[in-house]
């Protein structure tokens, strides 16, 4: 696993069913403070919503979920939500489908129908981009050889995370697995520069 595949956008969807409306969005989210910032934003939004249910996945292992049903009958709505993340194999995304109901009950075969579609629908609306399983390494060097340092952090698709730059410089930076051993050995080259991976 060298690659996965997130957002870098928001989208909103809609989706009716017999006079039940679902209004779907979808997040790109790093962490569960991020998934908590989203739905109150959602909440404050659609204050007189009957549902807000939601699922989300992070991390590049997909291994952090959740499903909510939000008070809908238990699966018919965060499970077929997380359903739709997962079909397009994504992570680092939330997905929120808030439902104004219509009056007429849907039953469960109904309202899984209804939150399948609507978060394939937002779903459908945002490219899915390919990011790079990244190592983090925070590095310590001198001013002097930023230049050096900059060169081999560009050449290798490093993403710099956090940087502070002074007479002394500390920077955080995403080395790409793909190219790990060679970056490394690369940085490693440069005469007065500390490398500490960041666990």
């Amino acid at each position: 696993m060298e690659v996965y595949f997130t957002i870098d956008k928001t989208a909103v969807a809609e989706f009716k069913d017999r006079g039940s409306k679902f209004l779907a969005y979808a997040f790109p989210v790093k962490s569960t403070e991020a998934v908590k910032e989203c739905l109150l934003e959602v909440k404050k939004e659609h204050p007189k919503a009957t549902h807000h249910c939601y699922a989300y996945r992070l991390g590049t292992d997909g291994m952090q979920f959740r499903a909510n049903d939000d008070g809908e009958p238990s699966g018919s709505a965060g499970k077929p939500i997380l359903g739709q993340i997962d079909s397009k194999q994504l992570t680092d995304v939330l997905v929120v489908v808030v439902r104004y109901f219509g009056g007429t009950l849907l039953g469960v075969p109904g309202l899984i129908n209804a939150y399948k579609m609507s978060a394939s629908m937002v779903l459908q609306l945002v490219p899915a981009i390919q990011k790079n399983i990244e190592a983090r390494y925070h590095l310590s060097f001198d001013y002097t050889i930023m230049n050096d340092v900059m060169i081999v952090v560009k050449q290798n698709n490093c993403t710099v995370l956090s940087q502070e730059l002074q007479l002394f410089c500390a920077m955080d930076i995403g080395v790409p697995k793909s190219g790990e051993e060679l970056c490394l050995l690369r940085l490693k080259d440069i005469h007065g520069l500390e490398i500490k991976p960041v666990k």
